[in-house]
């Protein structure tokens, strides 16, 4: 069950609209590494949890407010696309979105200038579940795996993601309003890039998952003679010098081996066997012509 507060979990107010800047904002709420996208995935997590309940309600804690972390944005979007409440009521129909839409003509200048066309046509002025470009919000963003090491690493990296994002959204705007928002946001992914490494060590230390990801398949079916070779596929030769091509690798088990010349170890490519004929695949053979 949910309960939400008629109080935002921090400031979402804009000095001034600017609607080329809402396009741009929308990024961080319905892109691959938006707040929507970690929300889903987080809750998804949780409600899948099987492991020890600290985890579980861990998961559900950071999805949960990462769902007023939605809020705050397509509030902040949704202001920044109308009049702030800052200026006067002549302000507003010269320079505001609103009063360019009531103005006729003004509305084209915004829309050329870079405003998302979608935000007047189809939101009426707020925000949508989409990307910068339009592109709406999918499923196929979310992780939940069920082995919540190779989640938690997935999570690690969203958080990564979406913090640079908002990061380089910082530099594009001088509201004073919207970087306060953003700060906020930042310092928010900062925790939570530390919460996923903190809880990746947990899972380690409680013993309930190791690396690999999954710990529980057997190492003996692995094909061991090359689990632990790195393979130069590249002309580049600069890769030997991390410690990913010498000494020993961080799970403990084996001993990293480099090769400069890694060679095949697959069967000679042969043709694929014909089609049934069925299917109306390209036949290998000119084809007989068609009768009249």
């Amino acid at each position: 069950m949910f309960f939400r507060t008629n109080q935002f979990q921090y400031n979402a107010r804009p000095e001034r609209p600017d609607p080329v800047y809402a396009k741009q904002l929308q990024e961080v709420l319905g892109g691959q590494w938006g707040e929507i996208s970690v929300m889903m995935t987080y809750l998804f997590q949780g409600w899948n949890c099987r492991a020890p309940a600290k985890y579980r309600d861990m998961l559900l804690d950071i999805g949960t407010e990462e769902i007023a972390h939605v809020e705050m944005l397509a509030t902040m979007i949704a202001r920044l696309l109308e009049t702030s409440p800052v200026e006067t009521q002549e302000d507003a129909a010269k320079d505001s979105v609103i009063g360019a839409v009531m103005g006729g003509a003004r509305v084209e200048d915004a829309i050329l200038a870079g405003m998302n066309p979608q935000h007047a046509i189809v939101a009426g002025m707020g925000a949508t579940p989409t990307d910068s470009v339009g592109y709406p919000w999918n499923s196929r963003y979310t992780i939940a795996s069920g082995n919540l090491l190779a989640d938690f690493r997935f999570n690690l990296t969203a958080e990564s993601q979406g913090r640079l994002q908002v990061c380089r959204l910082y530099e594009m705007t001088s509201d004073p309003g919207v970087r306060d928002m953003l700060s906020f946001l930042i310092a928010r992914d900062t925790m939570h890039q530390n919460q996923w490494l903190a809880a990746i060590r947990e899972l380690e230390a409680d013993g309930l998952e190791q690396t690999p990801a999954p710990f529980s398949f057997p190492q003996d079916r692995e094909k061991s003679e090359v689990a632990y070779q790195y393979w130069r596929c590249s002309d580049g030769a600069e890769s030997q010098r991390g410690s990913w091509a010498a000494g020993t690798s961080p799970d403990g088990k084996g001993e990293f081996q480099f090769l400069a010349d890694p060679q095949p170890l697959g069967e000679t490519v042969e043709e694929l066997a014909q089609l049934d004929p069925r299917l109306h695949g390209t036949p290998k053979k000119p084809m007989p012509p068609m009768a009249s």
